[in-house]
């Protein structure tokens, strides 16, 4: 990639920069001068980057199954992890075995700064950040890591929900509804409510832009200061859809934990507003809230687009974005209270 062609901040996608923007350094760095630019070069370029890479991965203990890299801020630069040295932020370089697998920074990065940014979802602190030879990588701080490098309590949802591996088999992570996932909210949160919404949000948010990997174990909670828990930032979020051929979600049973299906799903083969309006009933939530919600997501389309349009993805890759978006906007809209133009 030409980085001397940016012209948007790699990190908050604002106009004017060729580095990281004030807002970014903060969020990112506490306002260090950290350079867009890794000096090093990825792991793919030689035995002894790829050993130093692969020796790191084995201290990490964040699960998944993309590659990911334990980094520090030392000084003004990022750097690999030492053994027995806390990592505060987390690096994935290009995955393997995807279509278009050279997108999935980019797309990954886009799709954290349309949530927060556009629909006000709270997510990770993350950027772009590219080896010495211009190849990017996704960058995300910790946010299980206090200023002074306390390390905060965090539970993702399979372990609330009791599943693993061997009780539940290889793909544990996956056989459950997103309505059950809002119960065992209810149950391990005191102020649920206002936390069900944040969930809610989210939920909706994977839909719409075809992140088929939301699982279990992509949803978590964290613990506050005073030591009650929060939904944490969302974290993972992607159009899985410009990689896979994926399914409207990712958990094996969808949306409900019944058969459960409306007039509009039924019809156009895809879950509309009245399905998220009967989720919401489910988890309790007020009915002018869920309105509220449900149509920011109808109403905020120029400003996704332009966030796209900004974005570092190649051509191809935006115009399958905005397609993708588009398509489950449409499949949304049927059968909403309101006439909404497209």
């Amino acid at each position: 990639m030409n980085l001397e062609q940016l012209q948007y901040c790699p990190s908050t996608l604002a106009e004017g920069y060729t580095t990281y923007s004030p807002v970014a350094l903060r969020r990112l760095f506490d306002g260090a001068r950290v350079s867009h630019v890794l000096p090093f070069a990825p792991p793919t370029v030689n035995e002894e980057t790829a050993a130093a890479f692969i020796d790191n991965r084995k201290r990490l203990s964040v699960s998944g199954v993309q590659e990911k890299s334990s980094m520090v801020l030392d000084g003004k630069s990022l750097r690999l992890t030492h053994a027995h040295e806390q990592g505060q932020y987390i690096l994935k370089p290009i995955p393997r075995d995807l279509k278009r697998v050279d997108q999935a920074p980019m797309n990954e990065h886009l799709t954290m700064q349309i949530a927060e940014q556009v629909f006000g979802i709270r997510t990770a602190a993350n950027a772009l950040v590219f080896f010495a030879d211009g190849t990017p990588a996704y960058l995300t701080r910790r946010f299980d890591l206090g200023a002074d490098g306390h390390k905060w309590g965090s539970e993702d949802f399979a372990s609330l929900a009791g599943k693993t591996s061997e009780n539940a088999g290889p793909n544990f992570k996956y056989n459950y509804s997103y309505e059950a996932l809002g119960l065992v909210l209810q149950e391990f949160l005191p102020a649920w409510r206002v936390e069900i919404e944040k969930l809610f949000q989210l939920v909706v948010f994977n839909y719409l832009f075809s992140n088929g990997d939301a699982h279990l174990k992509n949803f978590s909670v964290l613990e506050s200061p005073q030591g009650d828990y929060f939904l944490s930032p969302a974290y993972d979020l992607l159009n899985t859809r410009l990689h896979v051929d994926d399914t409207d979600f990712a958990l094996s049973a969808g949306l409900f934990a019944d058969d459960h299906r409306s007039e509009e799903w039924i019809k156009q083969g895809h879950p509309a507003y009245a399905d998220f309006v009967e989720l919401a009933q489910r988890w309790q939530m007020r009915p002018k809230r869920t309105a509220k919600l449900l149509d920011s997501y109808l109403e905020k389309t120029d400003e996704v687009v332009q966030l796209v349009e900004r974005s570092l993805l190649a051509s191809n890759a935006k115009r399958g974005y905005i397609q993708d978006f588009r398509t489950r906007r449409n499949y949304l809209k049927k059968g909403s209270p309101q006439d909404v133009s497209s």
